[in-house]
């Protein structure tokens, strides 16, 4: 779970500290990732103390990342690294979905299984790719290569990927902005 980003878009506020029912978001995915059983890495940064903080107490394992200035591909480059040797798959789940939620990520896990060989994507129920997303291990020397904010989206376009698609939006929901925050929660009270 790539937890190093500096929310530049979110005007002064840090989006991972964004409350969704009572608890920042950090903690609310990277407890939902921890129920499947498998073993949870979230990649940090040493200048956002609050969500080392919001992390404690959660069965995660946290890796920091030297230079998180990077982007995106800093945390996948560190968060690969940091596996053992017996993993066999790595599913990078990106922490501002909020949508995503442990049942997701139990289809993504599925879906491995059944396709061990194969980059999985998740996507939006109309075929929009989205997150998360699982690589083989015959990726990971790929993935510790990465430059750039891009992430692995240069290594999915180069190798294809299948799809695996989840329920509504929930695969690219994603909240970088002030304003796609005061939409999603809008959302979330016309639906209560």
């Amino acid at each position: 779970m790539p937890a190093a980003g500096a929310s530049s878009r979110m005007g002064g506020r840090d989006k991972l500290m964004e409350l969704v029912d009572g608890v920042p978001l950090l903690a609310r995915q990277a407890e939902r990732a921890a129920r499947t059983g498998a073993p949870v890495y979230v990649t940090t940064r040493g200048d956002r103390p609050a969500r080392i903080a919001a992390l404690t107490g959660l069965d995660v394992a946290l890796v920091a990342v030297a230079e998180p200035e990077q982007g995106l591909s800093a945390s996948i480059r560190a968060g690969t690294a940091a596996l053992p040797d017996d993993v066999t798959a790595l599913m990078v789940v990106l922490p501002d979905l909020p949508d995503i939620d442990t049942s997701d990520m139990h289809a993504m896990i599925a879906a491995n299984l059944a396709a061990p060989d194969a980059i999985l994507r998740a996507t939006s129920q109309d075929g929009r790719p989205g997150h998360p997303t699982v690589f083989p291990r015959r990726y990971f020397d790929a993935l510790t290569r990465l430059t750039g904010d891009a992430g692995a989206g240069p290594l999915i376009r180069q190798e294809g990927f299948t799809p695996v698609p989840l329920p509504g939006r929930r695969a690219i929901t994603d909240l970088d902005t002030p304003e796609d925050w005061v939409h999603w929660r809008a959302g979330r009270k016309k639906e209560t």
